[in-house]
């Protein structure tokens, strides 16, 4: 992808002079494209390494808020049996 990248960006420039385009008009528009090119790749790259990030998380097993484990784990408690009702 970046060797397109560069490609574009010195093809342009090529063209637009070959066309009558005055050359301080070609260097411009050589440095919008590879302002865009880099801000296109640094965004792509930050995309990549949130999905990469999410897709470990889901591989990842979920510990809860404290991460306590298990239906036992739980502090404080004075009945570990079953409900009863108190009178």
């Amino acid at each position: 992808m970046v060797r397109w990248a560069l490609f574009s960006c010195a093809l342009v420039p090529v063209v637009l002079l070959w066309h009558g385009t005055s050359p301080a008009g070609a260097a411009g528009t050589a440095l919008g494209l590879a302002a865009v090119t880099g801000a296109c790749r640094v965004l792509l790259r930050q995309s990549e390494r949130g999905a990469a990030r999410l897709r470990a998380e889901e591989r990842a097993p979920h510990r809860g808020r404290h991460q306590r484990t298990g239906t036992g784990a739980h502090r404080g408690g004075r009945h570990p049996g079953g409900t009863t009702p108190v009178n």
